[in-house]
């Protein structure tokens, strides 16, 4: 970590918590890309209170269940779903889904990729808190938002551990707010 103080939308020490959870993976999954290793945040059990806290904290009005994306978005959707007594739903790679699915398919930095939801995963106007590790050009993001409208469900907010701030995610998500702990 540099000695730049670091920036999110919950304040300086949610940033440094995560921050100081992350290890960079140079040229993984491929060449040229820089990996951003949340396991070792995972793994620091106060550290981790500390985000998932930093998440319900940032929507008193709260929501009725948690979209988390494959994969790392599950560990922090099962924990923001837990702390708040709402349930979990997961969105998926493709083919992961054993009953009727909607998908969407977009771009990544580094290829293309599938989500998928059941199609009765969401009951008609419930409110859906949509979480994700990293967000890094939006298609992800974008993707995981599609389906859950089209599931039915109203998001009421998206929340990442980490923004890449240079790939302008947050831009292409516009109008909608992203809430991210770390912008990098």
């Amino acid at each position: 970590m540099t000695d730049e103080i670091p920036r999110g939308d919950s304040g300086p020490e949610l940033a440094a918590v995560v921050a100081n959870g992350t290890i960079d993976v140079p040229d993984f999954p491929q060449p040229g890309v820089l990996f951003k290793d949340l396991m070792p945040l995972f793994a620091d059990g106060a550290a981790f209170r500390r985000v998932v806290d930093g998440i319900v904290a940032h929507y008193p009005d709260g929501f009725d269940v948690v979209a988390g994306v494959e994969a790392r978005g599950f560990v922090v959707a099962a924990a923001v779903a837990y702390a708040t007594g709402t349930g979990v739903v997961p969105v998926r790679k493709a083919g992961k889904l054993p009953r009727k699915a909607l998908s969407a398919s977009y771009a990544l930095e580094y290829g293309e990729a599938t989500l998928e939801v059941h199609e009765d995963a969401f009951i008609a106007g419930q409110r859906v808190l949509v979480v994700d590790d990293v967000l890094a050009t939006g298609g992800t993001a974008t993707a995981a938002i599609e389906l859950v409208e089209r599931a039915g469900g109203t998001v009421a907010g998206f929340t990442v551990l980490m923004e890449l701030g240079f790939l302008d995610g947050r831009e292409r998500l516009a109008p909608r707010t992203v809430h991210a702990l770390l912008t990098v």
